[in-house]
């Protein structure tokens, strides 16, 4: 079926069709029909499959082509990142109309969501304590709330937003037509539609050969050595066909060294965590998302709504606690139909819990294969040309042993520090009246070479020393 056929207006048909989206997925031909005629919908679906046009068609549909000025419609996610996402969706759905979508979160001025909402935005996509602090300012009023949508309800539960929820549906109309959607279905989310929705449909969309981890994803489980993971990534970098990568790690130091070190082999790679402010992190996902970064570096928090389409690989520079974090990483690959390939490092340490997840999801893998940057079957599994090294640029210039005379200075980083050193010795050895350039072979060999350190080479006066007790010239009386 096409959008046309599920009664999706031309505009937004056209508006898709800008970026070669014509055909529906599963998700959005079973909830579409149902979410224009007013239906409340329960949509149990992973994410990548497609739901956010799924409910956002239809609520931009349902306000009508020129809505009044005023909030009409709530699109409640759990991170910042996910509203980011949504928003860009349901801008790219009301481009040929004149809605308006904003985005309110934490982490960001308040200013710029005031003055949207103030010039009169109908839809809000938020996170829910920055909607309760607003509604709790009298900024924002949900009073008018026709439409209202729970994304992702599963992670907001684990993320402790429930009452946070209660509040924000306790402040719209119980007239409302409201839809909720949710990877799994735990009974909190269960209660929490059966006490806020009207006589929801249930709809699960999965695919028919869909088992606990996904077919068309490739997975690669490796026991690897810390020292040599860098080197392993870079490699798997340069594998044939490789596309946009999504790089797990553990902890939000070992992010921000990743990336440095990617960077300096050559790689276009940013980094989204913790230590970050908002700004950056939006700014890193942006030039993931644009292809301008075509490696992300994320740790598990902040990589929920990484929702990218075209994400060919991902690793897991260290493993996982448990097999639905495993999930949870590896599905930012192979999604909306496309295949993937997942590669897990296993450190020696972690085989307990390389075990367990093994066991959960049914991989008869119990004994990664070791693995070291050039093991044959590395080359192999991932498709990567033999002879492929660590890095794509030059390593950078060390530090030269000599250095050019004062008058022509250089602009290399590293040589005037060099020279700062060999100064800074001299100095202290002349003024502390102890041994001289020449007591010792190193520092002797060391002030040949070092500029500006005083050594006699014949090319300059040599320097006066100074004696000890009574060698010194008496001044005259």
């Amino acid at each position: 079926m096409t959008f046309t056929e599920l009664g999706v207006d031309q505009d937004m048909v056209d508006a898709l069709a800008t970026k070669a989206i014509t055909d529906p997925f599963p998700i959005q031909t079973q909830t579409i029909p149902l979410a224009l005629s007013g239906q409340d919908i329960i949509g149990q679906a992973k994410t990548g499959t497609g739901k956010t046009f799924g409910f956002g068609l239809p609520i931009i549909q349902r306000l009508g082509p020129d809505p009044a000025p005023g909030v009409q419609a709530l699109v409640v996610v759990p991170t910042r990142e996910l509203a980011v996402q949504v928003t860009e969706d349901l801008e790219l759905a009301t481009s040929n109309r004149p809605t308006t979508v904003v985005s309110i979160y934490g982490g960001k001025a308040y200013e710029g969501q005031i003055e949207q909402l103030k010039a009169g935005a109908q839809i809000v996509v938020g996170t829910p304590g920055r909607l309760l602090d607003l509604a709790g300012q009298r900024l924002l009023s949900l009073s008018n709330v026709r439409e209202m949508v729970l994304d992702e309800a599963d992670k907001m539960l684990d993320l402790g937003f429930l009452p946070d929820i209660e509040k924000l549906f306790a402040q719209t109309p119980p007239t409302r037509h409201t839809m909720l959607f949710s990877a799994t279905m735990p009974g909190a989310i269960v209660a929490l539609a059966r006490r806020f929705m009207n006589r929801p449909v249930h709809i699960r969309a999965t695919d028919p050969d869909e088992g606990l981890t996904q077919a068309n994803i490739k997975h690669l489980v490796y026991r690897a050595h810390a020292l040599d993971k860098d080197e392993v990534i870079a490699r798997i970098l340069q594998a044939e066909g490789r596309g946009k990568t999504v790089i797990f790690t553990r902890t939000k130091r070992a992010a921000a060294k990743l990336v440095e070190e990617l960077t300096d082999r050559g790689f276009k790679a940013a980094a989204v965590h913790g230590d970050l402010s908002q700004e950056q992190r939006e700014r890193a996902m942006a030039a993931f998302r644009a292809g301008k970064k075509d490696v992300l570096i994320a740790t598990d928090v902040a990589a929920r709504g990484i929702d990218v389409d075209d994400v060919t690989h991902v690793i897991n520079h260290t493993i996982p606690d448990d097999g639905e974090a495993y999930l949870h990483r590896v599905g930012r690959t192979g999604r909306a139909g496309k295949t993937g390939i997942a590669v897990t490092f296993v450190d020696w340490e972690d085989l307990h819990k390389w075990s367990l997840i093994n066991r959960a999801l049914e991989f008869g893998q119990p004994e990664p294969v070791e693995t070291y940057s050039s093991s044959p079957h590395l080359f192999s599994d991932l498709d990567i040309p033999q002879g492929t090294k660590g890095r794509v640029v030059a390593p950078r210039a060390a530090a030269p042993v000599t250095a050019p005379a004062a008058s022509e200075p250089t602009e290399g980083e590293a040589t005037a520090p060099a020279e700062k050193t060999a100064r800074s010795r001299s100095r202290r050895r002349t003024r502390s009246g102890g041994a001289t350039q020449s007591s010792g072979p190193q520092q002797q060999a060391h002030a040949e070479h070092a500029p500006g350190s005083g050594a006699h080479d014949g090319s300059g006066p040599q320097r006066r020393r100074r004696r000890r007790g009574g060698s010194r010239p008496t001044p005259s009386a």
